[in-house]
């Protein structure tokens, strides 16, 4: 008896550990986040920012470029060159003409009597003055004095890394709030599911208690059928629920950059904290001025006017100091006659005339700066819109919030008292069934509203240009 106790000791605990070290599997696979968390496994997956935080290195490598054409250049240059075959030009035969004038002077100084058949006939015939091998180096060191468009776009380079700052900075704010969005509608779908999962719940017992009472033959068989048909229409219901907190879940992945495969749950309550919009004209004023998009737009709006002043530079003229060395051979048998030569000098440039073309390019780049300005103005209009608009949402969810956890305790104590009154014989199923409802339908509201009220709060904020700097200071070391 005692080895069959052991035995069976045995198999149970084997069940138990087994069970326990599934459960501790499966909980250590499955990662939980919070809102904070989440926002920063999201900065560092999200593929708009990795594109945002690649344009503010290029713009820091545009600033560096700048710069550059402000320094000296130096440029070496060497060449060597062996000629095949010689390049041949006309030019006077220069063996009569040195045969004639030996001729001239012996005849004109009496050394020989005069013979004018001595004189050879004077044509141009082909020659070459070239040696077969040739060699040149030379080293040029070239600064510019003065130029426009060199320090216009010096100024032009920096307004533009600024604006791939603000413009980071935009799509931090807008990660951020997309993630606060799609992590409190993660928590909205567990809350829902939450909900019909204890309406579920209720009805179960309602069932339990109903079949007790019918076995007792206290309640008729049409009440228990009644309480049977609630249970299964809310089934079909509950599944749905769960399917929507897993395509919710999958949705957050993706936003935060994950695998799909990956098992996570979110972590977090529905607790808002009351938005002061006491005062509506600083709030917008705030949005006007701190607002990333507003900014990003400001700052677009200088680099078009620098390009405005980038293009004027053309008609400006261009000065230079430059100093060449240069040192250099040839031979027709490598044995190189060599030779060296250094220059000093100034070099000016201005442009008299190419065909109106600055002219259009200052056209074009204003035209654009007038777009970028009404694009401002437009998205000023809409942000004051925005700004007020959701104002008045949190208002009015505001207005509903008290009311409608007023609204959950009625509900929940008038599901009580038809549980009681079934129990005692003076209610029905139908009026448990009614508030059973009455109360899912009251919590649904109320964590719909709370939902609503936290992701207004959160889109204003991101209006007013509010993202928290602990996330935007993640990037300001990127050069």
């Amino acid at each position: 008896m005692k080895h069959k106790l052991s035995f069976i000791q045995l198999i149970l605990f084997t069940i138990i550990f087994t069970t326990i070290f599934s459960g501790w599997k499966i909980s250590a696979q499955e990662k939980i986040i919070g809102i904070d968390e989440a926002i920063n496994m999201a900065l560092q997956n999200n593929r708009d920012i990795l594109i945002s935080v690649m344009n503010v290195k290029k713009a820091g490598a545009a600033v560096d470029e700048a710069f550059g054409y402000a320094l000296p250049s130096v440029d070496l240059s060497g060449n060597f060159s062996h000629f095949i075959k010689k390049p041949m030009m006309l030019f006077p035969d220069f063996q009569a003409l040195l045969t004639n004038a030996t001729y001239s002077i012996l005849f004109n100084e009496n050394v020989i009597p005069r013979n004018n058949s001595k004189f050879k006939p004077m044509y141009n015939i082909l020659q070459s003055f070239s040696q077969s091998n040739n060699f040149s180096t030379g080293i040029t060191l070239t600064q510019t004095l003065f130029s426009s468009a060199v320090f216009k776009g010096i100024g032009a380079s920096k307004i533009y890394y600024e604006l791939a700052r603000a413009d980071l900075n935009s799509t931090v704010s807008k990660t951020v709030f997309s993630v606060q969005k799609t992590f409190y509608g993660v928590l909205l779908s567990k809350k829902v599911f939450e909900i019909t999962k204890q309406s579920f719940d209720n009805a179960m017992d309602n069932l339990d208690n109903v079949k007790a009472l019918y076995k007792q033959g206290l309640v008729s068989e049409f009440d228990m059928l009644q309480a049977e048909v609630q249970v299964e229409n809310i089934r079909p219901v509950l599944l749905q629920m769960e399917n929507n907190l897993k395509t919710a879940t999958d949705g957050l992945k993706i936003v935060l950059g994950i695998n799909q495969n990956e098992e996570i749950d979110v972590q977090g309550e529905f607790v808002y904290n009351v938005f002061d919009h006491s005062d509506e004209s600083d709030l917008i004023n705030e949005a006007l001025t701190e607002n990333f998009e507003l900014k990003t737009l400001e700052l677009k709006k200088q680099v078009d006017e620098a390009f405005i002043e980038l293009d004027v530079a053309g008609y400006w003229p261009t000065l230079a100091a430059f100093g060449q060395y240069t040192y250099a051979g040839s031979s027709e048998k490598w044995d190189f006659n060599t030779y060296s030569a250094a220059t000093v000098g100034l070099s000016l440039s201005i442009n008299l005339w190419r065909g109106n073309r600055t002219k259009y390019a200052v056209e074009q780049s204003t035209i654009t700066y007038q777009q970028t300005e009404e694009q401002l103005n437009k998205l000023r209009d809409f942000t004051i819109l925005n700004a007020k608009s959701k104002l008045l949402e949190l208002k009015r969810v505001e207005s509903l919030l008290d009311a409608q956890q007023r609204i959950v305790e009625v509900a929940q104590r008038a599901y009580e008292i038809a549980k009681v009154r079934y129990k005692e014989g003076a209610g029905s199923q139908i009026e448990i069934q009614n508030s059973d409802m009455a109360l899912k339908q009251a919590r649904l509201n109320l964590i719909q509203i709370t939902y609503n009220y936290i992701v207004a709060k959160f889109e204003l904020e991101q209006i007013l240009g509010r993202t928290s700097s602990e996330y935007l200071n993640i990037f300001t070391e990127i050069e």
